[in-house]
């Protein structure tokens, strides 16, 4: 038997030490129509990663994607120029694989591990392969405990176990940047891992400098890759980021992984899938779409009893403000619980603009106490009523004692929004968030010569 090749020799990835393997045959490049390039010669698995080589020595990284017969059909990562017929396709090793530790942390990485910052090389005493960890789901340890993000609206009334897999769901504008910049400044995690896919190249640069800021981005690793990357690089942004915290996991840390978005990841594997001439299913998008989100979703959660965690949070892009959308459909079945951004609270200017009555958390019965959790269902009741009798109250049809529920939601209505109000700088963690639940709805007794509850939620006095 000969003998095995040390790590260094086997992996191909963005390190001196790293080489292709052994040679293989070479193919040939015979076609390229839009995203997708065709290739002969080769006899490689799907997945695999070939380099396409022009004669002036222009190299663009490609992945097999599928085949039919003797033709092998290809994903390049980046664009595609200069390439002609004839060019060559040499294969390469099975994996990527980039330097990684907690000197990461501070870093912004693309798609394919390669630092975007100026920073110079990536640093870290170990070598990460991009293989995706598995975990015996038997062996995962239950959610059975709460991670503080720092925001009270979610502290309190849509509690987040540690290991949980969350979506935020919400339109364009609405604010989930924001939202995300302030839980991975003031959540309680070990390292937090942001992916930003497909976001406009704009956007990137702010969201780490002004919603980050520097407090957030030495805590994090940041893996970006913007609306203009080839499809595969979204796709593999989106992996890499999974990638990362898994690795932080496995160090027994617990992390959180903020992913935006989810819909772009779907769009580029659509793409992709489209490309090689897969039929569209629904709304334009192929099965392979509804195939490849519980693959990467259930790569989060936790490990063994004992060990680390990823805490996930995906942004959901619905378009038209449509919770009903293929997309954020198939993710709400999947994930642990939802938080649906309202654009009516946005327009009024409440932020963070989380709809509390259509957001859930379905672990929160496990992991909270049976106080808090009767608080949660009272705010949402009280909430509830006063929205279902709006139009009444706002037109003043109706009459203070009609119905003693929904008075008292009238004279709470203030102090239930203003609860789910809070400053992009300000921090408040479970046990304040707890107390600020209890204190909202405690009850008071009413006082002589005060303003009625009616006018009073309407600033009438």
């Amino acid at each position: 038997m000969s003998e095995r090749r040390p790590l260094s020799y086997r992996l191909r990835c963005y390190l001196p030490e790293c080489v292709p393997l052994e040679p293989e045959a070479e193919g040939r490049l015979i076609r390229s129509v839009g995203l997708t390039l065709e290739a002969v010669g080769l006899n490689v698995s799907v997945g695999r990663q070939c380099v396409v080589q022009s004669r002036d020595g222009r190299r663009v990284e490609a992945e097999v994607v599928g085949f039919a017969g003797a033709s092998i059909y290809l994903m390049p990562v980046k664009r595609v120029e200069g390439l002609e017929p004839g060019a060559r396709v040499i294969p390469l090793a099975h994996g990527t694989a980039m330097r990684i530790g907690l000197q990461t942390l501070g870093r912004v990485i693309n798609g394919l591990g390669q630092p975007l910052d100026d920073k110079g090389p990536l640093q870290g005493s170990d070598i990460l392969d991009m293989m995706p960890s598995d975990i015996n789901p038997l062996k995962r340890h239950p959610i059975s405990e709460p991670l503080d993000v720092g925001i009270r609206a979610i502290n309190s009334l849509i509690t987040v176990g540690r290991g949980q897999r969350m979506g935020l769901f919400a339109g364009s504008g609405v604010g989930k940047s924001v939202l995300m910049g302030m839980m991975t400044k003031y959540t309680t995690a070990d390292v937090v891992v942001v992916g930003l896919v497909g976001e406009r190249g704009r956007e990137v640069k702010e969201f780490i400098d002004h919603i980050l800021g520097p407090e957030g981005v030495g805590r994090a690793v940041v893996v970006a890759s913007p609306a203009d990357d080839a499809p595969l690089m979204r796709l593999r942004a989106s992996q890499l980021a999974s990638r990362v915290a898994e690795y932080y996991r496995d160090q027994g840390l617990n992390v959180l992984l903020l992913m935006d978005s989810l819909t772009r990841f779907a769009q580029a594997q659509r793409e992709i899938s489209l490309a090689i001439g897969e039929p569209p299913a629904t709304k334009g998008y192929p099965p392979s779409v509804f195939a490849k989100i519980p693959e990467l979703v259930e790569r989060a959660g936790n490990a063994a009893e004992g060990e680390g965690s990823i805490t996930a949070f995906y942004t959901v892009l619905t378009e038209g403000d449509d919770l009903q959308d293929p997309i954020a459909d198939s993710a709400r079945a999947i994930l642990d619980g939802h938080i649906v951004l309202s654009r009516q609270l946005a327009e009024e200017g409440i932020y963070p603009a989380i709809d509390v009555e259509s957001s859930i958390s379905r672990a929160m019965p496990n992991i909270v106490p049976d106080e808090q959790l009767k608080s949660m269902q009272r705010f949402k009741q009280l909430l509830s009523r006063y929205q279902q009798n709006r139009d009444l109250i706002a037109i003043g049809a109706y009459s203070q004692g009609s119905d003693p529920e929904t008075d008292e939601a009238i004279e709470r209505f203030p102090k239930l929004r203003a609860f789910i109000q809070q400053g992009l700088n300000q921090s408040v963690h479970m046990p304040e968030s707890i107390a600020n639940l209890t204190a909202v709805l405690k009850k008071t007794p009413s006082q002589p010569g005060n303003v009625s509850p009616l006018a009073a939620a309407h600033g009438k006095g």
